[in-house]
């Protein structure tokens, strides 16, 4: 007996394949691009998901697909994919990346129970309707990336258009409770049938087609789980249970997630979410940590990631360079979509492992303002388990505990988010109870203890002072564009 999760994740969709007790059997992914056809877009077509999900599948092991009964979904959170009365996805799907809508937050004026960032579906949507009219009038759904995924796996049969409350409350147009926002969405001029209905991340939202079964190489009519969002379901498949309990994601993004029992006061630039098993969460979502990284390491010709983290810590950390790392704007703690990145402090002794080090200086710092918005709610942390693929680097990993100032305890699961959309998949399958996740956390072994560092401190407060005085230039930048 098995249980399949998908990820679909922004940069590259992951599957993994657990057994009956949670243990990963075997994995494969397929990457793709998000492309930018004007400044400030962030897009990807749905064809490319559905491709990269065949080709990953087809290198998974027959026996192991054989055996799946189960199956669930993690997705990217805040874009929008809409989609026709069938499911057919009308336009390429806009992405939490995006800038596009930046000009039209006035919909949602401060305070907000949640920060409202451009990339997120009520910004996103208020543009389409905005300026693509007639796709707005063909729409019949507004989807989240993986409800989109499971309704065309279940080949749009009633019942697959649905979403999950982890999924909506991301969405600028939902209660933090998840529920949507009915008077919100009326006022915005959107059609409320646009929102699927909601249901439990581990109800089933469909089966599997025969066409789906035959292009994945798996059994029809197997119950899909509706899913969660990509950090809830890394939340879950990384251990978290308990209020308290926290865990850093680091991908194209970096997530830190504490656990909650009720749901938190609201605090500026930090996100009050539901989990996966409908509990709550505080995040604080950093947008820049490994899609600047990957910027970097290309403008600087390394090769290959161990290239670069080799250039990078053999570099001595300069005492003057610094890297701001917001190359698309920032969500935690500064919610600020108009900042930008770049180095400061460059001379002509610096070289391409200087720049290097300062970026990953900088995400780091990124990091640990997100953290101390945390810390300042009255949440104090000194330790996290860690996920994320950006993470395995033990140098890298070192960086993050000294800058950071917690212990990180690496989770024995390289695929957190993955696994967790699989566990999701087997509550779907009648397997697992919402009762059993505790006794299914996987092992978390130290990986790094902070250590003093005066100078990385002093670089910290040179980080962030420079945040703050170049706040006044992103703005009058943005208005001279």
């Amino acid at each position: 007996m098995r249980f399949l999760g998908i990820d679909l994740g922004t940069g590259s969709l992951k599957l993994a394949i657990v057994d009956e007790d949670g243990r990963e059997t075997a994995f494969a992914n397929a990457p793709y691009a998000v492309t930018s056809a004007r400044p400030g877009w962030a897009e990807t077509t749905v064809d490319v998901w559905y491709s990269a999900l065949v080709s990953a599948a087809s290198r998974l092991p027959a026996n192991e697909r054989d055996a799946v009964v189960g199956i669930g979904f993690s997705g990217q959170m805040h874009g929008v994919v809409p989609a026709a009365a069938d499911g057919r996805a009308l336009r390429a799907a806009m992405l939490w990346p995006d800038t596009r809508a930046r000009d039209l937050l006035d919909a949602w004026p401060e305070p907000q129970p949640n920060p409202v960032a451009p990339g997120m579906a009520g910004p996103l949507l208020r543009w389409l309707a905005a300026n693509e009219r007639e796709i707005a009038a063909a729409t019949r759904w507004a989807l989240q990336p993986k409800d989109w995924l499971r309704a065309r796996l279940a080949g749009a049969a009633p019942g697959s258009f649905v979403t999950d409350a982890s999924d909506a409350c991301a969405t600028a147009l939902a209660h933090p409770s998840g529920e949507w926002d009915d008077a919100l969405i009326e006022r915005l001029g959107l059609p409320r049938a646009w929102f699927a209905p909601l249901a439990a991340s581990h109800e089933t939202g469909g089966v599997l087609s025969a066409e789906a079964a035959s292009a994945l190489g798996l059994k029809a009519g197997i119950p899909m789980a509706v899913g969660a969002g990509d950090t809830p379901c890394a939340a879950l498949g990384s251990g978290l249970s308990s209020a308290g309990d926290a865990l850093l994601t680091t991908g194209t993004g970096g997530q830190i997630v504490v656990m909650c029992d009720a749901a938190p006061a609201p605090a500026h630039g930090l996100h009050t979410y539901r989990s996966a098993t409908g509990a709550w969460y505080r995040m604080a979502a950093m947008q820049n940590v490994g899609v600047a990284l990957e910027a970097v390491r290309g403008w600087l010709g390394h090769a290959s990631w161990p290239e670069a983290y080799d250039d990078a810590f053999a570099a001595n950390a300069s005492a003057s360079v610094s890297f701001l790392p917001y190359l698309s704007g920032e969500r935690s703690p500064w919610m600020n979509p108009n900042a930008r990145g770049g180095w400061l402090g460059l001379g002509l002794d610096d070289t391409r492992g200087t720049m290097m080090r300062a970026a990953f200086e900088g995400v780091a710092f990124a990091l640990r303002a997100g953290l101390d918005a945390i810390r300042a709610s009255g949440t104090n942390l000194d330790a996290m388990r860690l996920a994320g693929g950006g993470s395995v680097d033990p140098r890298w990993r070192q960086l993050l505990a000294d800058a950071l100032r917690v212990e990180l305890h690496a989770v024995d699961c390289p695929n957190a988010a993955t696994r967790g959309a699989a566990i999701l998949g087997g509550i779907a399958a009648g397997h697992w109870r919402v009762d059993d996740l505790t006794a299914l956390a996987p092992h978390a072994t130290l990986a790094a203890t902070p250590q003093p560092n005066a100078s990385l401190d002093e670089r910290l407060t040179r980080f962030l002072d420079l945040y703050r005085r170049a706040e006044d230039w992103f703005t009058l930048a943005r208005g001279s564009a």
